[in-house]
């Protein structure tokens, strides 16, 4: 069975969750280190939110370190779709493109292969966040800094250190709106 098919099971099973009046507004899979895979279901009705983590067998999860966790690495790895590379890597693609054809500079391919590389990484949804999501993005996206020139300071690993605080957040917002206790 593939993820998208996965993921439609596991919604059926986090819509009956919801309680009156309440909507399922998406399902986040994600695996923590230890491979667990967690899917981070968010909830909405008359503009308030909750959340609830459904292990592998779509069970509640009720450990709070599992929760946070899940919220983290699906914050992490979404800001790290959203900034690598620029954050728009087929315009970066068509600028890099347009430079090899007007002045054709030194290393213009290897650039172009490895824009190419993490828009191959990132992929297209659904996708798990993971940590080896992230470090796949992480090494892609420095490999495309390294041959755009950046040698010393990577802007995406400035991006990924102020994610940690928007990971931390959501993380808090979670717990804070978590429709079952946590342990």
């Amino acid at each position: 069975m593939g993820l998208a098919e996965e993921l439609e099971g596991v919604a059926a099973s986090a819509a009956a969750h919801a309680s009156d009046g309440e909507l399922l507004t998406g399902v986040l899979p994600t695996e923590a280190i230890d491979g667990e895979r967690v899917y981070l279901c968010s909830y909405e009705r008359d503009g308030s939110h909750s959340w609830l983590a459904l292990d592998a067998h779509a069970i509640p999860v009720a450990r709070e370190t599992t929760v946070r966790e899940a919220a983290s690495i699906a914050a992490l790895c979404e800001v790290a779709e959203e900034t690598a590379g620029g954050g728009d890597l087929a315009e970066l693609r068509q600028t890099l493109v347009t430079l090899r054809l007007t002045e054709a500079p030194e290393g213009i391919e290897e650039a172009e292969e490895a824009a190419l590389e993490l828009e191959h990484v990132i992929g297209m949804p659904p996708r798990i966040a993971s940590p080896a999501f992230l470090d796949a993005i992480g090494a892609a996206a420095r490999r495309l800094e390294l041959t755009l020139g950046e040698a010393s300071a990577s802007p995406f690993a400035a991006a990924m250190e102020g994610a940690v605080g928007v990971a931390a957040e959501l993380a808090d917002d979670v717990v804070a709106h978590y429709k079952v206790a946590l342990v």
